[in-house]
């Protein structure tokens, strides 16, 4: 795919009645890379046998990988975290903001960053997102007059 990751389009790979619906959305370097993705399944014992297959591909593939894995239950809304195999469940939006910041923001500086610097840095990054909307939305409405 090699997408920009937006809201919407997140939405509509995962609208049931699509094709993209079952299996994984594959994100890496800030761009969707690929959707409808079957990942390898835990046999972790330890998962509680309430949780299903894409709970148990989450964890199979932060066994398997690096990955963090995000998971978001079809049947709750609940989202739940895998990282290195292990299986987070029911995190709170604050909690998975921390858990994504420390994991990958971080990792792309190269340093753990003090918060007061990372505040910054997500602002600067923001900023940026935001100008290069707008020169996005300037140049398609000049391709309209």
């Amino acid at each position: 795919m090699n997408a920009e990751i937006s809201p919407q389009l997140l939405v509509n790979i995962f609208n049931p009645k699509t094709p993209l619906h079952d299996g994984a959305v594959i994100i890496s370097e800030n761009k969707i890379k690929a959707a409808a993705c079957m990942l390898p399944l835990s046999d972790d014992k330890s998962i509680s046998k309430g949780l299903g297959t894409r709970h148990r591909s989450a964890a199979g593939m932060s066994q398997e990988s690096d990955a963090i894995v995000v998971v978001v239950s079809e049947e709750t809304g609940k989202i739940s975290v895998a990282k290195d195999g292990t299986l987070i469940v029911d995190v709170k939006e604050d909690a998975l903001r921390q858990i994504l910041i420390k994991n990958i923001v971080t990792k792309k500086f190269g340093e753990e960053v003090p918060k007061k610097k990372l505040k910054e840095k997500i602002k600067k990054l923001k900023e940026k997102n935001k100008e290069e909307k707008l020169k996005e939305n300037n140049k398609k409405q000049e391709e309209k007059k």
